[in-house]
């Protein structure tokens, strides 16, 4: 029988009912050029990266005025200084000094940390100052500049929006779409959980040797649970992963884990558990998540995990999942073809006492060996993809995420 048949349809459509959903990502296999091709990924710098919003932070870490951030963009060879003005508002620019492009903020490291001074940006190199709104305030030796017109000196400014607290830039000169626009039916899926309440943050980052994709990849699906994590995680082994949703290039699902005999927490696991779900402050608030979340408020609600284009997740447990934590992020970005760098974050509502701290840091060291078993994976896998044996790769019904990834990555990059 032909693939286009009644009878054929009918049987993908059992076999893949998510999928089907979404007749235009189709059921085929995926190429895996885009994952190796050095040609390609010197196209998504401009084609995406220089194209679409991406976060770059939380409006907690630049809480008072004159705080700033620094965040490296090596995919499109910049950084951008985040900066919050006297009246409250982030504004984004790229860290350059006009005169002779030295960077005005010193980085050290992916993420640069400080504090404007009166309001104020100095460039190192010859001592150019700008107002955190970006315009020049003084030039040294101005007087020696032939026709210098200040208004044309000022920073150069990036487009930011906020979302829910998170910071967003779009590095095109004219962004096509605001963030709101941009995020669209996801940006009201996800708004109104309290997000700003967990201010403790915790940061692992690792350099792996693979492409941005392939992490991405490893991150968007729950097929692999039961293998990668059947060590760290023996009572992940019975999970519903379910209620896909598409919103354009993002995604979400939610992921919900059934109770196995036998397979409790480890006895220092149920101890610092118990200790932060007594706690009013770090106990489970299913009731606060979105209600288009979880709609039946089922106890075995592990989180609600999502894909926003390009190249973050975001995690939200409120919880449940992993005592106290309420959510977690992660971020992919490119460094080159075969390198990523990778980046996860989890929060929790701030610790209130010494049992609170420690128990915190053991569910934080705890998801991070779950991690590591995810990042294990990626380097064996962009490695044996390059060797060039495989020319497409095949998904599973569960793996829909990574579809539409594919599918809108193709959109941009066919785009003029």
């Amino acid at each position: 029988m032909k693939p286009g048949s009644a009878r054929a349809t009918g049987t993908i459509a059992a076999r893949m009912p998510w999928t089907s959903r979404y007749p235009e990502l189709g059921t085929g296999p995926l190429p895996v050029e885009p994952i190796i091709s050095p040609a390609l990924f010197e196209q998504e710098r401009t084609k995406i990266f220089k194209r679409v919003w991406l976060n770059v932070g939380r409006v907690e870490e630049i809480a008072n005025p004159g705080d700033y951030k620094v965040k490296r963009l090596d995919v499109a060879r910049t950084s951008a200084i985040l900066v919050r003005r006297p009246g409250g508002e982030i504004c984004a620019f790229h860290n350059i000094c006009p005169h002779r492009g030295n960077k005005v903020i010193p980085e050290s490291g992916n993420e640069t940390f400080g504090r404007a001074r009166a309001n104020l940006l100095t460039c190192r190199f010859h001592g150019w100052v700008f107002e955190t709104a970006g315009a020049v305030r003084s030039i040294p030796r101005e007087e020696a500049f032939a026709d210098l017109h200040k208004a044309c000196f000022g920073l150069r400014p990036i487009a930011c929006e906020v979302w829910e607290g998170f910071i967003f830039v779009n590095l095109a000169a004219e962004p096509e779409q605001s963030l709101t626009d941009y995020l669209g039916g996801f940006g009201e899926h996800f708004s109104g959980y309290p997000y700003g309440e967990s201010t403790a943050r915790y940061k692992y980052s690792a350099v792996l040797n693979c492409n941005w994709k392939v992490s991405l990849h490893a991150f968007s699906e729950g097929y692999h649970v039961s293998t990668i994590h059947s060590g760290t995680s023996p009572n992940l082994m019975r999970f519903e992963h379910k209620d896909f949703r598409l919103f354009g290039p993002h995604s979400t699902s939610a992921f919900f884990v059934l109770p196995i005999a036998g397979l409790e927490p480890s006895p220092a696991s149920a101890l610092f558990r118990e200790v932060l779900h007594r706690s009013e402050r770090h106990r489970p608030r299913l009731h606060e998540i979105p209600p288009t979340m979880n709609h039946e408020r089922r106890t075995d609600f592990l989180f609600e995990f999502p894909v926003i284009f390009p190249n973050m997740l975001l995690h939200l447990s409120a919880g449940n999942g992993y005592p106290g934590m309420t959510y977690f992020t992660h971020h992919f970005w490119p460094l080159s073809v075969g390198q990523t760098l990778w980046e996860g974050t989890n929060y929790f509502r701030p610790p209130e006492s010494a049992s609170e701290r420690i128990a915190i840091a053991h569910t934080t060291a705890y998801h991070r060996n779950g991690w590591l078993e995810d990042t294990s994976t990626m380097e064996d896998t962009h490695a044996a993809l390059s060797s060039g044996v495989l020319e497409e790769i095949v998904l599973m019904d569960e793996e829909i995420m990574i579809r539409n990834t594919h599918h809108h990555w193709d959109r941009y990059m066919r785009a003029a």
